[in-house]
């Protein structure tokens, strides 16, 4: 039975350590705003940092589920652009359960092994994590190699998977101006961050979840 208790802590790990590396960036406001300088976001847009920070928090909020309608503090927006944000919110909140429901599970897990005054069984002399972290790090090092060649081609990629069949997400900044508070290089570091840390936890877990000296 604890046997069982380690496969299934298996994907609960990879999953934690995913949706975990996504959910800081979406939820560490500050990660943004120290970019609004160097990425020109308040020439592009003409905006003040403070309505930068506004409309970002706005676009956010509506994102993560804490405001009912979408709203880019002081710039215009289209109904197909507010269309996509929609769209993300989905995104954001299922990422969010996700991150909850790998938690709950790994936290279930350790409290009964503490119940037993046991530990998750090893496989093959190495704990779930170490597993969990070899699948996830390796297929995260794939994307990123693919990805590093031409970010831009991954980025539409991307969006053909977890949007299909829609264009949405093509913005005119004439009709949507929140796009230029949004550069593509904001996008390229939003990633760049997600992976670190998703590559950094991964690391952790298989230097401490090697074979056991004997």
């Amino acid at each position: 039975m604890q046997k069982l208790w380690s496969y299934v802590a298996i994907p609960a790990t990879a999953l934690a350590v995913l949706t975990g590396s996504v959910a800081w960036v979406v939820l560490l406001r500050p990660f943004y705003y120290v970019q609004i300088g160097p990425l020109g976001v308040c020439q592009a847009s003409g905006l003040t940092a403070a309505q930068a920070r506004a409309a970002y928090n706005d676009v956010m909020d509506y994102c993560l589920g804490l405001r009912p309608d979408f709203a880019a503090g002081v710039l215009p927006f289209s109904a197909e652009g507010a269309s996509h944000f929609a769209d993300v919110r989905v995104l954001f909140i299922l990422n969010l359960a996700f991150l909850a429901l790998s938690v709950a599970v790994l936290a279930s897990l350790r409290a009964a092994c503490l119940r037993q005054k046991t530990k998750l069984p090893r496989l093959a002399g190495r704990t779930p994590g170490f597993w969990a972290a070899c699948a996830l790090g390796g297929v995260t090092l794939i994307v990123a190699a693919l990805a590093a060649t031409d970010f831009y081609r991954a980025f539409t990629v991307f969006h053909g998977i977890f949007f299909p069949g829609k264009e949405n997400w093509l913005f005119d900044p004439a009709t949507d101006p929140v796009i230029l508070l949004l550069p593509g290089e904001f996008f390229r570091n939003c990633a760049i961050a997600i992976a670190a840390s998703l590559l950094l936890l991964c690391l952790v877990l298989i230097l401490t979840g090697r074979r056991q000296k004997k």
